[in-house]
């Protein structure tokens, strides 16, 4: 898994993806920065967060995920995956943990707004640390979500469209039924900004990580038999 998982690191920062995801990631992020926070001169960045979260992922995550399995297909570089000695599990680990560490790392860049906050107020720090975990939490999600569509299809621009039509039917096909209430990533993060931690929301992020996980798994593993 590990071996797997500094290969996309490396293949993330030795290209333009990863760069560019964190340059999309903290554009997004100044403009609610901006939006959020400084028009109102306030000290509460649970607006900027969930509008990053809202907005932001939606172009960060298909930009991370859409090459995962898609350019393995493509390029014909799938077989020689599949047919190595490391297990299907530890290379979905791998590189969806990989996708993690970035959105991590801008997580870490995103502490520059709350250093900037400090100098005109206090900020909750608690609330703060509650916050970043909820948005990694949908994060997750979210990238589980993208890893899945990137293993149905080889076209990257397919699996960036769909990672997209599932992150964003949720918030127009809820009032039809609430079944879609229960994949509504934001949904579920609304709660975070505010300091508390929803054991519910917390295991139903968690359980869409892992449900996506285990299908992309189950999928691979198809193919690799097939193979």
């Amino acid at each position: 898994m590990w071996a797997v998982f500094k290969k996309e690191i490396k293949t993330y920062f030795l290209s333009p993806i990863g760069y560019i995801a964190i340059s999309v990631f903290m554009l997004m992020y100044s403009i609610f920065f901006y939006l959020t926070t400084i028009s109102y001169g306030s000290v509460f960045m649970g607006d900027l967060y969930y509008a990053t979260a809202r907005y932001g992922l939606l172009l960060i995550i298909p930009l991370l995920t859409m090459r995962m399995f898609s350019e393995e297909r493509k390029n014909g570089t799938e077989q020689l995956l599949l047919t190595s000695p490391r297990s299907v599990t530890s290379i979905v680990l791998g590189k969806f943990l990989s996708a993690v560490a970035v959105i991590m790392v801008t997580l870490i860049f995103s502490i520059i707004y709350a250093t900037i906050i400090s100098f005109f107020g206090d900020i909750n720090i608690p609330t703060l640390i509650v916050t970043m975990i909820g948005f990694l939490l949908v994060a997750m999600s979210a990238i589980s979500i993208g890893m899945l569509a990137s293993s149905i299809t080889e076209n990257q621009i397919i699996s960036a469209i769909i990672t997209i039509g599932v992150l964003v039917a949720p918030w127009f096909l809820v009032d039809f039924s609430s079944i879609f209430s229960s994949i509504d990533l934001i949904d579920k993060f609304l709660k975070f900004p505010s300091g508390l931690i929803s054991i519910s929301d917390t295991i139903s992020l968690l359980s869409i990580t892992i449900m996506c996980i285990l299908i992309t798994i189950v999928l691979i593993k198809r193919r690799k038999t097939v193979k």
